[in-house]
């Protein structure tokens, strides 16, 4: 950790960055509205220069965001030496990394016209493999990655607010508990999977089957049997064995993915007791339910 003067401790500085098309916008916004100093497309030769500037103004300006991204081209090299250099200063960046597939990337930019910075003449498809390439040692640096495939602006901007507003301090991991449905296929960014397709299916009880996990008769019947009661004890103690140990290991965002057959029932339902329990400890936990609205197949 680096060491300085008081005042450089009080200063949270947060680096926006990732795919273009991912949401860096809608998350630069959602910091401003939350009192932080905001620039856009900052060159990364600059940082340091800033970062001194901000450590000179004796606290007048203690929360800043900066967009750093590949538009900078060129100068977007030297990135990683402007970090170590503000490091030396004092000051702890933290990174928050924006992403989506591709195929939600391609559909944005064809709905806004625009052309990915790194291919102006050619597919998006391809400017994106590009980016994915260069931005693969910053994504590993980042404290905060939050995956925009399935968000709408309103869920980015909250979970931009669950992690600087509420969460996120020395001490604390921000939870993501998502549910979703393996015919689906996994949440990209699951640091824990499991899978709770052993429990009690509504799918299979006609006056369920339409019914969310959400719906207090649907989440009786799965907890009605001592083996999903069961499972959650012993789920909740494991969870909260490794947290302290994520946290030694210098984690600071943690997604946990439960999954069944659809995403719609059993999973809604472990993922929203899980997630009560979590929220009794000192961490900020988000829940999600990322199938829950696609009504084909199983729950």
């Amino acid at each position: 950790m680096a060491h300085g003067v008081d005042r450089d401790d009080r200063i949270r500085l947060v680096i926006v960055t990732g795919l273009s098309g991912a949401g860096k916008t809608q998350a630069l916004r959602a910091l401003e509205d939350m009192g932080f100093f905001c620039v856009d497309n900052l060159p990364p030769s600059l940082l340091p220069k800033f970062g001194q500037l901000c450590v000179e103004s004796g606290g007048e300006i203690r929360d800043i965001a900066l967009v750093i991204d590949i538009r900078g081209g060129q100068f977007f090299d030297s990135l990683a030496d402007a970090l170590a250099e503000v490091e030396r200063m004092g000051l702890q960046p933290r990174i928050l990394f924006l992403e989506a597939t591709d195929e939600v990337l391609v559909r944005r930019f064809k709905e806004t016209r625009r052309r990915h910075p790194l291919a102006p003449q050619a597919r998006v498809l391809e400017g994106l493999r590009m980016e994915r390439a260069r931005l693969e040692l910053l994504k590993e640096r980042a404290q905060f990655i939050i995956d925009t495939t399935d968000l709408t602006p309103a869920q980015l901007r909250r979970e931009v607010e669950e992690i600087f507003a509420g969460g996120a301090r020395e001490g604390r991991l921000v939870i993501t508990v998502v549910s979703f449905g393996f015919k689906y296929g996994l949440p990209l960014d699951a640091d824990l999977v499991f899978d709770v397709r052993f429990l009690p299916n509504p799918h299979y009880v006609e006056e369920l089957r339409e019914l969310p996990g959400t719906d207090e008769a649907v989440a009786k019947y799965v907890m009605s049997r001592g083996i999903s009661r069961a499972f959650i004890r012993r789920l909740q103690r494991f969870t909260e064995f490794l947290l302290p140990h994520y946290l030694n290991e210098g984690k600071t965002q943690l997604t946990i993915a439960v999954g069944c057959t659809g995403g719609r029932h059993r999973s809604v339902v472990v993922a929203e007791r899980l997630g009560e329990q979590l929220r009794r400890t000192k961490h900020t936990v988000l829940i999600e339910h990322r199938d829950l609205d696609k009504r084909s197949g199983e729950g």
